[in-house]
């Protein structure tokens, strides 16, 4: 990334300036905001990378922010200064806040509402990693599959993020858990959080004879009455084989593409009684910001418990915030990576 020079009163932020992958970012110096009413402003100590990162920075996602902005969903940090009318946070407090965008910045302003409180073990790079995976493997689990204790909950993308704190979480709550991942190196990091059984599968092109091999795969470590809930992260060629192993009356979950839009013949879900159900987390907060605040509660509260804990695997300055995206694409890291201040 090029970078400017140092001039007082401004902070360093990562800006995208133009559509394009993580080599476009940019390293500048920009002016310290001031919260409006209603928002705070957060010293900000980490930064959770994430998958629409780079989905937003090429134009690909469902937000197309102005540009110049700054990429970056999550961040954890310090609350250094209020808006009027904000009676929670304080300055001072310790807060883990969803933003959408505009996190790899070394000061970030937001929404009180949006902020949440960081458990006093939680140190700042777990909470910079936790939100956007836990929140939205709950959502898919609790609000929008119902996982019950004793179910079969198959996992693809296994390795990243949100499947590993899917495969804590169906844990958590009781399932029997088949996680799915493309190396053996995520595989093992999913069998340490509790995944009963492991599905290595292929990357690049599958063709018509590999998903069969897959969804024969899944079938059998999904067991004779198949996957009672299958949370598909990856898509691509792999949703179809997925769609094969789900039991009767099933729930198909579909919370993200990370091999690209699937085509699933609709023959399945009638053959099967099963339903396919999106997972719009981000959107779910907004509807509904009470149950976002009772679910980060519940989260905390298993975390404390050491029930789950967000797997950070690789580290990065913000200077770095290129090379970390890069590590994402190439689908390189398990578990999280995150930008420490």
């Amino acid at each position: 990334m090029t970078q400017a020079s140092e001039p007082q009163d401004t902070m360093a932020a990562v800006l995208s300036e133009k559509a394009g992958g993580p080599e476009t970012l940019a390293l500048r110096r920009v002016p310290i905001p001031e919260p409006a009413p209603g928002q705070v402003r957060i010293r900000v100590r980490a930064v959770g990378i994430n998958y629409p990162d780079l989905l937003i920075i090429d134009d690909r996602y469902q937000y197309r922010p102005e540009r110049p902005f700054s990429p970056g969903a999550e961040v954890s940090g310090i609350v250094e200064a209020v808006g009027e009318a904000v009676s929670w946070p304080c300055v001072g407090d310790r807060v883990m806040a969803m933003l959408g965008w505009g996190g790899m910045a070394e000061y970030v302003c937001v929404d009180a509402a949006r902020c949440s409180p960081i458990p006093d073990s939680m140190p700042y790079d777990d909470a910079a990693a936790f939100l956007m995976a836990y929140c939205t493997a709950y959502h898919a689990l609790r609000d929008r599959s119902t996982l019950r204790q004793g179910e079969t909950l198959l996992v693809l993308g296994a390795g990243g993020g949100v499947g590993l704190a899917a495969v804590e979480l169906g844990k958590a709550l009781g399932a029997k858990v088949v996680a799915a991942a493309s190396t053996e190196e995520k595989l093992g990091i999913a069998r340490s959080l509790g995944a009963d059984e492991t599905v290595l599968y292929p990357r690049g092109e599958l063709g018509r004879e590999g998903q069969k091999r897959l969804a024969g795969l899944f079938k059998a470590a999904c067991g004779p009455d198949g996957a009672s809930v299958v949370y598909d992260a990856v898509g691509g060629e792999y949703a179809e084989p997925a769609m094969r192993s789900i039991g009767w009356q099933g729930r198909y979950l579909v919370v993200g593409f990370a091999a690209g839009v699937p085509s699933l013949p609709l023959n399945l879900p009638l053959l099967k009684g099963c339903d396919v159900r999106g997972v719009f987390w981000g959107a779910a907060m907004e509807r509904d910001p009470q149950r976002h605040h009772e679910s980060v509660a519940e989260l905390t509260d298993l975390y404390v418990r050491r029930k789950i804990k967000p797997s950070v695997q690789r580290r990065f300055c913000l200077e770095e915030a290129g090379l970390a995206l890069n590590a994402l694409a190439a689908r390189e890291v398990s578990g999280k990576i995150v930008l420490s201040m």
